[in-house]
């Protein structure tokens, strides 16, 4: 699953700024940002609100911006929302070039049942990789299906998209299925209370 889609949006260029006006782009659907990248002087965006919403479902996304009839792409950096209603308040973007290179993290998903009385653990959750800006997976899949127990996922195991590079420990544990060990309740000494206690009505 990668993020090469054409995620055109028509970017409308911002002049006020502070909180007031922020909350008046809100009010009205749309969704203040920031492009900033590349030396480049940042730029105050206003962006469709719903469009938006839609398309940072999935993660690193590139938006093709139309900017007063100027094309950029640009690489959703960070999404800013309310911790409370969960709207999106802000987005900071960074200018991005076709071809060009970036580092990112890309989540690990893992899928599959693994073979009876085993379990999978997961040890990492995001792998950081070297790829072309307009290429970036929105996740990797790693499948345990029918895994015995003993077996573990290297990050250098998981298959990167052509052009991508991992960075980082290619030794870093992903995922490891294991049997589960037998954990002891307590459920042994219930019986023996619960002998003792007739004992004690007794005297």
């Amino acid at each position: 699953m990668a993020s090469n889609d054409n995620n055109h949006l028509v970017a409308e260029v911002r002049t006020s700024f502070g909180k007031g006006a922020a909350r008046k782009i809100r009010a009205v659907g749309k969704i203040p940002a920031v492009i900033y990248g590349h030396g480049t002087e940042p730029q105050h965006v206003t962006l469709p609100g719903h469009e938006v919403a839609l398309i940072i479902r999935k993660s690193n996304q590139v938006l093709d911006l139309d900017i007063a009839g100027v094309s950029q792409l640009a690489l959703v950096k960070d999404v800013q929302k309310d911790p409370v209603r969960q709207i999106i308040e802000h987005l900071d973007l960074i200018v991005i070039r076709q071809g060009e290179k970036v580092t990112i993290d890309v989540a690990v998903r893992v899928e599959g049942e693994p073979a009876a009385g085993t379990v999978a653990l997961q040890d990492t959750n995001t792998l950081s990789i070297e790829a072309e800006a307009t290429h970036i997976p929105e996740f990797f899949v790693v499948s345990v299906e029918g895994a015995e127990d003993g077996t573990s996922i290297y990050a250098k195991d998981i298959e990167l998209p052509a052009g991508s590079t991992l960075i980082g420990d290619p030794e870093q544990l992903v995922v490891s299925v294991s049997i589960p060990a037998e954990v002891d309740l307590g459920d042994s000494e219930t019986p023996a209370a619960e002998d003792a206690a007739p004992a004690e009505a007794a005297e």
